[in-house]
């Protein structure tokens, strides 16, 4: 009889072990709160994810914001939605990788494809600001950057902004076509350093295209510190141009404001269009979502998964 109860424990035992185990493997709990990442204020990406959501109050402003948000840089939060298993964020399309899970917006894909069909509509500008031509240590720094920016227009450059997961512009000459213009480039350039600084989220490109060019320049050194796009203009021709963060070249991942980045004439531009894309992690069940469940839940009207998940 003690052999048939303990037998009896054993097998509620296992079953019972074997139910928990089950349960907590079952999936992806929607009871759960929603993890709410975002980037900070000076945020190119910030502004064009917040204005693309109709949040456009919350681009600037914090207080708006669901109290339980968390504050990253494009790759903190590729990194967190590889490992927070309820978090949501967003991230540049050139950072995509396949950690974790890309969301549809609207019904429409986040691919280079459709930025360029115009039917994915979280869509916003990579552009450049230089310094005020004139305001150069030397003349040799400021004709490396002339070169620099004449090799974003060519394929050479666009190849490579395509290569990066960016949306190169339309362009119909090589590096070769035009390298006669710029005679700097047949000198021995490896004792100046251009700097470049600005949007994070343009980083992996402007390194991509710096890598390129340097050989085909004398070899000047490059140096990356890209610390958010409000720093692209403000450490170029704003506020901190000559400062210790000084830069020769600054990288924006939205449009200049009207009203406080507008630069010298002919020192601004753009290089590429770009994808603002809403990340989860793999095993979250959305797959698609709209401008009015992101600022739902930005705003913190929508709180458990299960509000989001149809």
């Amino acid at each position: 009889m003690k052999k048939i109860a303990l037998l009896g424990m054993i097998v509620i035992g296992v079953f019972g072990l074997t139910s928990c185990t089950s349960n907590k493997e079952d999936g992806f709990d929607k009871t759960k709160t929603v993890t709410v990442y975002t980037r900070d204020t000076s945020s190119g990406t910030r502004a064009g994810f917040m204005s693309g959501i109709g949040f456009n109050e919350a681009t600037e402003d914090n207080s708006v914001l669901v109290d339980r948000f968390v504050t990253k840089d494009n790759t903190g939060i590729l990194t967190a939605m590889a490992t927070d298993e309820y978090g949501i964020g967003y991230i540049s399309l050139a950072s995509l990788n396949s950690t974790v899970k890309g969301l549809s917006f609207n019904g429409v894909e986040p691919s280079i494809a459709n930025v360029i069909n115009n039917t994915y509509e979280l869509k916003r500008p990579f552009n450049y600001v230089l310094r005020e031509y004139g305001d150069y240590n030397t003349i040799e720094e400021e004709q490396i950057v002339k070169a620099f920016i004449a090799f974003l227009g060519t394929i050479d450059g666009s190849d490579i902004i395509s290569d990066k997961g960016a949306v190169s512009l339309d362009t119909n000459y090589t590096w070769d076509d035009i390298k006669g213009n710029h005679s700097i480039c047949s000198s021995d350039n490896s004792g100046i350093t251009i700097k470049f600084g600005g949007s994070d989220s343009i980083e992996k490109i402007a390194k991509a295209l710096t890598e390129s060019f340097v050989p085909k320049c004398g070899d000047f050194v490059p140096e990356h510190d890209h610390t958010g796009s409000t720093d692209g203009f403000k450490r170029t021709q704003g506020s901190e141009k000559d400062g210790d963060n000084a830069k020769h070249v600054g990288f924006a991942s939205r449009p200049f404001r009207p009203d406080s980045e507008v630069g010298a004439p002919g020192t601004q531009g753009q290089l590429a269009w770009d994808a603002i894309v809403v990340i989860v992690h793999l095993n979250n069940e959305l797959i698609d979502v709209t401008a009015l469940d992101l600022k739902s839940i930005y705003d913190g009207t929508l709180s458990i998964w299960e509000e989001v998940i149809n």
